[in-house]
């Protein structure tokens, strides 16, 4: 009737995590009898009664209403094809793409080139993996300027912070756009020196994702660099479940 694996432990298949009802398994985990047990290698979650699993590695597969940032690798009579750090590619059908009318006779790369890279919402994911992309919405669009960087897709909760709030950090330090795709690609544009400054912090948050209080040691490391003190209160530390659009 207990929690035999810490929080943030680092587990793996097979171990007893929890004995008697008082658990529930969720991602990465199963119950066999009364114990719960792990399916994967991963930090050990507890939220309430609730444990899971963060896997450790492994490639990013898209779920539908995903935030990725994906390149065009192709263009096509029917729309444009991404490469969005996926097994598969996906793609951004003409209907998709603008809120104006795109005709199919239209000249494509005037609107996605080869290499170009945008923000992207998944829209559907089949059975075949087949994927379908979206440029409406809300922060949506193709990305000019700045630099792309890749992180493990297995951090980016923790980069994106409880309700977006380690994100959200890094802009009012740094004045930098940021988004950080699901699919583990980051696009960071402001000044080239605050650029570099939020590029060494998230690798920072990959390092440290599994350390208690995160977030108040990012601000610490920022106000550091900065030189200053950063208004911004730090709350609950854990990530979000849902992050999707918390930093669009």
């Amino acid at each position: 009737m207990a929690l035999i694996a810490k929080e943030r432990e680092v587990v793996v298949p097979g171990m007893i995590l929890a004995e008697g009802m008082d658990y529930l398994p969720s991602s990465g985990t199963y119950r066999i009898d009364d114990k719960i047990m792990a399916d994967q290698l991963g930090l050990l979650m507890v939220d309430r009664k609730v444990l899971k699993i963060i896997p450790l590695s492994g490639r990013y597969l898209p779920k539908r209403n995903d935030i990725v940032v994906g390149k065009v690798v192709d263009i096509a009579s029917s729309g444009w094809r991404f490469d969005i750090n996926s097994p598969y590619t996906a793609m951004l059908m003409l209907k998709e793409a603008s809120y104006q009318f795109v005709a199919k006779t239209a000249n494509l790369s005037k609107f996605y080139a080869i290499e170009d890279w945008a923000c992207l919402k998944v829209v559907q994911v089949t059975t075949q993996n087949l994927i379908d992309l979206s440029a409406k919405g809300p922060g949506l669009r193709k990305l000019q300027g700045g630099q792309i960087i890749e992180v493990n897709t297995h951090k980016v909760p923790r980069i994106i912070g409880k309700k977006g709030s380690m994100v959200s950090m890094l802009k009012k330090a740094t004045d930098c756009k940021i988004i950080v795709g699901q699919n583990g690609k980051v696009w960071i544009n402001g000044d080239p020196k605050m650029e570099v400054l939020v590029v060494n912090t998230i690798k920072k948050i990959e390092r440290e994702s599994h350390i208690k209080g995160l977030t108040d040691r990012i601000k610490q490391y920022l106000e550091k660099k900065l030189g200053k003190t950063i208004d911004f209160q730090v709350t609950d530390d854990r990530p979000d479940e849902q992050t999707e659009e918390q930093n669009v």
